[in-house]
């Protein structure tokens, strides 16, 4: 799992979803119709695709307060992502799960008016997290003090904030979407089914980069394309091929270092341009306290 592992989220009739779903209908003329979803289904393909594609989409202001997650329905997907970790509802198999360092860059490039800390409070609160009470959101947003420790793109100072608020931005919209979220899944995975082995890892190897650091989407470049034939793509193929085949990414590893188990001391494997190294995985460990806390109030 690169860069993505549960999404926990509201049921698809909640709030969020029936705005999404008035917002599809309104686009294509339905309003009026006595059975909205009848008027849906009897349009033609090029009508209804332009219908649905006129929510806010990932590019763009609304960012990842994505409209078309898998959302619990009771039924197909029974109960929120994280519920059914929490249950054991999964495929027993070992499994890796990691993060591009700085997920959220590419994210926040246009919420160039957000240039105070309430004006981060209201967005999070009107995109975003619907069942969280503006303190549980100002408490969020306060564990993400200074941009040059908790900024994005980490470890630049006070470098590459975009507009005044971007760094600061970018660290939360990674972290709820990506890197802390996945810290969770691996804590509840743990707890769920100990004996399934799990690998974690962070990819820094685009370090530097102005403005994106290792940005979201890096990894197909630098990994599945190998455009660089670095330490960061050479190392993950070995280690990947390995897992492929013996469900172990240090069983043929060859020359590199040895990846320990997630459950083994909570540590990641952080691999750099030219270089790996291991990585205590307790980062920015009090706005993971803070989501922990509630985390029913953050889901999407």
């Amino acid at each position: 799992m690169n860069s993505g592992s549960i999404v926990p989220a509201n049921p698809v009739d909640g709030t969020k979803g029936q705005v999404v779903y008035d917002t599809v209908v309104n686009s294509a003329g339905c309003s009026g119709a006595s059975d909205t979803l009848e008027c849906l289904r009897g349009l033609d393909y090029t009508k209804f695709l332009n219908a649905a594609n006129s929510v806010p989409g990932i590019l763009g202001y609304n960012s990842v307060a994505e409209s078309y997650l898998p959302r619990p329905d009771g039924t197909v997907l029974t109960e929120s992502p994280d519920q059914l970790v929490i249950q054991g509802k999964y495929a027993s198999v070992p499994f890796i799960v990691g993060d591009q360092e700085d997920e959220g860059t590419v994210f926040s490039l246009f919420q160039t008016n957000l240039t105070t800390t309430d004006h981060i409070v209201d967005y999070l609160q009107s995109l975003f997290f619907f069942n969280a009470s503006r303190q549980q959101i100002t408490d969020l947003v306060a564990t993400y003090q200074d941009i040059k420790a908790d900024g994005s793109p980490f470890r630049t100072g006070s470098l590459y904030n975009w507009y005044p608020q971007y760094k600061r931005l970018a660290a939360i919209l990674g972290d709820l979407s990506f890197t802390l979220t996945r810290r969770a899944f691996l804590n509840y995975a743990q707890k769920a089914k100990p004996d399934v082995p799990s690998w974690s890892y962070l990819s820094s190897y685009d370090h530097g980069l102005p403005f994106l650091g290792t940005f979201h989407g890096s990894d197909i470049a630098q990994v599945f394309y190998g455009i660089l034939s670095n330490y960061g793509s050479k190392s993950l193929h070995s280690y990947y091929l390995s897992f492929v085949y013996e469900q172990d990414p240090n069983a043929k590893a060859g020359e590199y270092m040895d990846w320990p188990q997630w459950g083994n001391n909570q540590s990641l494997m952080n691999f750099f341009i030219d270089r790996g190294a291991l990585l205590p995985d307790d980062f920015r460990q009090d706005s993971y306290n803070q989501i922990m806390a509630d985390p029913a109030a953050f889901y999407f």
